[in-house]
């Protein structure tokens, strides 16, 4: 992918967060700074990880090594033998069968009282993906500025392919993969970033983006025949839709929500 020159044959480039950047042509045409620094930066903290998974696995390799010499290889088997061998260690205090029941016994406890922790901790989860996600698609400034339908119509066509790993908000494409900055050169896309990215790759972007004569929920409309064809359906009727009905009709060309 080559950087854009001037007439006279010089790189091109645009200023960015004060500093003058060239500029890059990506594969599909699109033009956006290119960051040296931050790209090597980038790459001396990826060689970093590298460095360090290698030699997790070297550890892990050394640690497992005595175990293949001694012809380990079944792990279920030699746990289940090591159980075998403590309760029959352990018969002058109980037979083996009781030991296995005394076990169940403390694991059905344990059980009864942190499944109550756990299942809050899954409730706080998913509050905390309603307030990140959600609240990401109500404050999103791309939206306001160049989407024509509202935000919740929005979040119900891409939030699917919003998620949170490490506390954080990670965007994917149709095939899973996650979605990079174009100007932080190994950076994940931010939000509004990953946002657009998706919708410029949406076949009917038109009929959602602002000035491209979209008539959906958040564009202006005459009443009654302005529809031009469109199936109308209202808010409250879109809000008593299943998550996947929502979504269809929000990408829907030729479904308008109305007030």
């Amino acid at each position: 992918m080559p950087f854009k020159y001037t007439a006279d044959g010089q790189i091109a480039t645009i200023d960015h967060n004060g500093a003058k950047l060239p500029v890059f042509i990506h594969a599909d045409g699109k033009e956006a700074p290119f960051d040296a620094d931050g790209t090597l930066g980038t790459i001396s903290r990826l060689n970093g990880e590298a460095k360090t998974h290698r030699e997790a696995k070297e550890a892990a390799e050394a640690a497992l090594k005595p175990f293949k010499e001694a012809g380990i290889t079944d792990v279920a088997a030699a746990v289940k033998a090591l159980n075998t061998v403590k309760n029959l260690n352990d018969k002058q205090l109980v037979d083996a069968g009781e030991v296995e029941r005394v076990k169940n016994e403390a694991i059905k406890s344990v059980k009864a009282e942190f499944e109550p922790i756990v299942k809050k901790a899954g409730e706080l989860e998913q509050q905390l993906y309603a307030e990140k996600i959600g609240g990401s698609f109500a404050r999103s400034k791309f939206i306001s500025d160049k989407v024509a339908i509202p935000a919740d119509m929005v979040q119900a066509a891409f939030g699917r392919h919003f998620g949170i790993e490490g506390g954080k908000i990670v965007a994917k494409d149709a095939n899973g993969n996650q979605l990079f900055s174009r100007t932080r050169h190994g950076e994940p896309a931010d939000f509004d970033e990953a946002l657009e990215l998706l919708v410029d790759a949406y076949p009917h972007k038109a009929s959602i983006l602002k000035g491209s004569g979209a008539s959906g929920g958040g564009a202006g409309g005459g009443g009654g025949g302005g529809s031009g064809g469109k199936t109308q359906i209202t808010r409250a009727q879109f809000g008593a839709l299943t998550p996947a009905e929502q979504r269809a009709k929000a990408t829907d060309p030729k479904v308008e929500i109305v007030d």
